[in-house]
């Protein structure tokens, strides 16, 4: 008898007599054959998803998560920041198909219709249309009660705090993620004073780490961007030097039309001498916020990479086109189809042991 380290006695292996086979009738000696080794399953890694933020880009998330759920993957955690919240809290609160289906029907003039612009707040949109459509479908929800763990990330006013929104009201939560600033009044929650997560997290692969994700893959609306800020480290304010192209193309502006009425008192249009001067004070912001956003993103996303990064081809898509949720829908599938190799090798390399 022996201390089989288990806290078991056994003994020396059993002999047991076989019938040996012939007319002699003879018999054998044979040993019992040995125990198989207990079959080890490896647990399946829980997958979590960040959600980049980038405005209307962000319908492609929307293809993404299809493509996923279509190839089998079954998302544990979701972490969004700005769009990304609002679509991830559709996900995580069964609402996919609902957001999908309202994304196809905005037009044009039916996002206009949506912005109630006020000029007494922070903001230049109130958002009460907007929480009102959120209330339809998550009205009532908690961020605790949802199948799916999610977080979105909020900035604070003030501090400059990443605040992770983990609990309590959905809408509210969302709502404070995709606060723009100077576009959408500031939200505030438990005291604190609310607006766009993009400022300090825009693709919150961190977040989704510490709710317990083991893989995390990330869909990056800024990752096709082709203009690449760098630094000029010498240049001048020499007044006497001329573009030649700004100046042929100050030429080339059409005079003033002649049906024009030439009236007592009304200053005619006159073309702009510098046709490089940036626009009016929506696009002047949103490529602020291209810019910030850009930055921001490179910077966090060396620190703590995703295991996988689905970037989407939105180069041409404007942050503020919302009726374009079609041909986004598909190029967010179509980047996360691509990936699939690729997830599937890392998600198959994190199974861990049960």
């Amino acid at each position: 008898m022996m201390w089989d380290g288990l806290g078991l006695f056994s003994g020396p292996p059993v002999r047991r007599l076989a019938d040996g086979g012939g007319a002699g009738g003879g018999s054998s000696l044979s040993e019992d054959p040995p125990h198989p080794a207990p079959r080890r399953h490896a647990r399946r890694p829980k997958i979590g998803l960040a959600l980049g933020g980038g405005a209307a880009r962000g319908w492609s998330h929307i293809g993404a998560i299809q493509a996923l759920e279509e190839a089998g993957l079954t998302i544990d955690v979701v972490a969004g920041c700005s769009i990304g919240a609002a679509v991830g809290a559709c996900y995580a609160g069964g609402k996919l198909g609902e957001l999908r289906n309202f994304a196809l029907s905005l037009t044009k003039r039916r996002v206009m219709g949506l912005l109630d612009f006020h000029l007494s707040g922070s903001g230049l949109i109130a958002g009460e249309r907007l929480r009102q459509l959120l209330e339809r479908d998550l009205g009532g929800r908690r961020i605790e009660t949802l199948p799916i763990t999610f977080a979105t990330v909020a900035t604070e006013l003030g501090t400059g705090h990443e605040i992770w929104l983990t609990k309590g009201c959905v809408v509210e939560a969302v709502r404070a993620s995709y606060a723009l600033p100077g576009i959408f009044d500031p939200v505030k929650i438990a005291g604190r004073w609310l607006m766009d997560g993009a400022l300090v997290n825009p693709v919150p692969v961190t977040v989704a780490r510490a709710l317990g994700a083991d893989v995390v893959l990330c869909v990056n609306l800024n990752g096709d961007i082709r203009v690449r800020g760098t630094v000029i480290q010498a240049h001048g304010a020499d007044e006497s030097v001329v573009d030649a192209a700004a100046a042929e193309a100050v030429e080339q502006l059409p005079a003033a039309p002649r049906r024009w009425p030439r009236l007592r008192g009304v200053r005619q249009p006159k073309p702009r001498l510098d046709p490089g001067m940036p626009g009016g004070i929506a696009s002047v912001m949103v490529d602020a916020f291209n810019i910030t956003q850009d930055r921001i993103s490179r910077s966090r996303l060396a620190g703590d990479p995703p295991d996988v990064m689905i970037n989407p081809k939105l180069a041409q898509m404007g942050l503020f086109e919302f009726h374009r949720a079609e041909e986004c829908i598909e190029l967010g599938r179509q980047a996360a189809q691509k990936m699939l190799p690729e997830i599937h090798e890392v998600v198959s390399a994190a199974a861990l042991p049960s």
